[in-house]
């Protein structure tokens, strides 16, 4: 083995060490990268897109709000929770498969809407949808995507959701939500949780707030509220429950409220329509404090009841994690920044092996707890113990 090689396979273990508080302290050169092949998890792909991003992308990719306590919160919560084997059971045979609304997937492992992905690679959407279908499952398309619904739809191998954000006028977030039901996506997810613009110090710091290439990424904003409390207000403020009936008229395919995170809000949401509910703090980029989506999930399950199908996303880095989650009652799991560092380390290529690192780790986890498919998994594969 060379110097070289030795450096780059410690750097490598470096990244994935449970005892680093974040694995972007590793540092590379787009120079002297690792190979692709040589990352062996979802962890290790961070310090390499660090690598390939400006300072600003990647912060606008990484950062959450404030002192990114709930940022944090959602990976803390994976330790609260602890898997709980099973024995003697034939899992010779692993089915990781399942429907979401009348589509068949491969895994319960979808990706997240994340905006701007051009950002992070010159291909964008079009590279992220070929490799969600390359593994079978279902990406979300931001409605602040780079590229254009339908062309993002021509490239795709595999289905596509459409992420909505309203604007100001009705009638083109209507359109918007037309093009995209018309480009074959098969629901819509309605983000309910940005009715103001967030506190993202990381980016107030660099001075990028409302000048830079990811702020012009944002939704549009509405006007602003009065000025003495300093905030920017987006058309979401304005927009209560019987807008999901509103949007339901149009859109003629299952719509998902993305952004719940409270049993009342879930009850809400079947009771005015929803077809399924996204539990989601915005990866810790909007409202400080906020609980994870891990320990919120119980309550939420519940309170829907089976009724609707319960997705969820934040801070999913491992295969353990989406067990839990699928034990705790989420139908599916979505994943946003794990998949943005592949596809800015290794464009396409990079989406394939982030999703295929989770999928094997999800079916190692499975056979090892004794569950050979996702309806053998309940409650008793995990207990909850927050010390």
């Amino acid at each position: 083995m060379t110097r070289r090689n030795a450096l780059r396979n410690l750097a490598v273990l470096a990244a994935g060490s449970p005892l680093l508080r974040a694995q972007q302290e590793i540092q590379y050169t787009p120079e002297r990268l690792p190979l692709l092949t040589d990352l062996v998890n979802v962890l290790e792909f961070e310090p390499v897109a660090k690598s390939k991003l400006s300072r600003e992308t990647y912060d606008f990719v990484a950062g959450g709000v404030d002192d990114e306590a709930t940022l944090r919160r959602n990976r803390e919560a994976f330790q609260w929770f602890t898997l709980r084997p099973r024995m003697l059971v034939n899992v010779s045979k692993l089915d990781l498969s399942l429907e979401l609304f009348g589509q068949k997937i491969a895994m319960p492992i979808l990706v997240s809407p994340t905006g701007g992905q051009g950002l992070s690679h010159p291909e964008g959407e079009l590279a992220m949808a070929r490799g969600a279908g390359q593994l079978q499952t279902i990406m979300c398309v931001s409605t602040n995507s780079t590229f254009p619904i339908d062309k993002i739809a021509a490239a795709a191998t595999g289905p596509l959701w459409f992420q909505l954000y309203p604007g100001d006028d009705r009638d083109a977030s209507r359109e918007r939500v037309e093009r995209a039901v018309a480009a074959g996506c098969k629901a819509v997810a309605f983000t309910v949780d940005t009715p103001y613009d967030s506190n993202r110090e990381r980016l107030r710091r660099l001075r990028t707030t409302g000048s830079s290439p990811a702020a012009a990424l944002r939704p549009r904003r509405g006007p602003e509220v009065p000025s003495q409390y300093r905030l920017n207000r987006r058309p979401t403020a304005e927009l209560t429950w019987p807008f999901v009936a509103e949007l339901n008229s149009y859109a003629k395919v299952p719509v998902l409220i993305k952004g719940i995170l409270t049993p009342e809000d879930a009850r809400l949401a079947v009771q005015h329509g929803a077809g399924g509910i996204l539990v989601s703090n915005h990866g810790g980029r909007y409202l400080g404090a906020a609980p994870s989506t891990l320990e919120v999930l119980p309550g939420i399950v519940d309170a829907v009841a089976g009724k609707i199908p319960v997705l969820i996303d934040g801070g999913f880095r491992r295969g353990t994690d989406v067990l839990k989650a699928l034990a705790i009652g989420a139908k599916a799991v979505m994943v946003g920044r794990p998949s943005l560092w592949g596809l800015a380390g290794y464009g396409q290529a990079g989406v394939v092996r982030v999703l295929e690192l989770l999928q094997s780790e999800l079916a190692l986890a499975m056979g090892l707890s004794g569950h050979p498919n996702l309806a053998s998994i309940d409650r008793s594969a995990v207990s909850f113990d927050r010390k």
